[in-house]
């Protein structure tokens, strides 16, 4: 399967998070807070102006398209 990033993602589609790819350390840890991290499942349940809703666990998170091209997800 083809790396490619949130913002690429699939509407509706559940995809596995294979890399958070920054450097920021504060970013990561807050993807890691809402329990965005390699190996889990994250879907995108819609798209808006400048972003996108995702569904990770039991939350839903509205995230800018800056942080969804940083997920890369298969």
């Amino acid at each position: 399967m083809e790396k490619m990033n949130l913002a690429q993602a699939e509407e509706g589609k559940e995809y596995i998070v294979q890399l958070i790819d920054t450097d920021d350390e504060e970013l990561n840890a807050f993807l890691f807070s809402l329990g965005c991290y390699t190996g889990e499942p994250i879907t995108v349940v819609s798209r808006l102006k400048g972003g996108c809703v995702v569904s990770i666990k039991d939350g839903r998170y509205n995230i800018d398209n800056q942080l969804a091209e940083a997920i890369i997800i298969s």
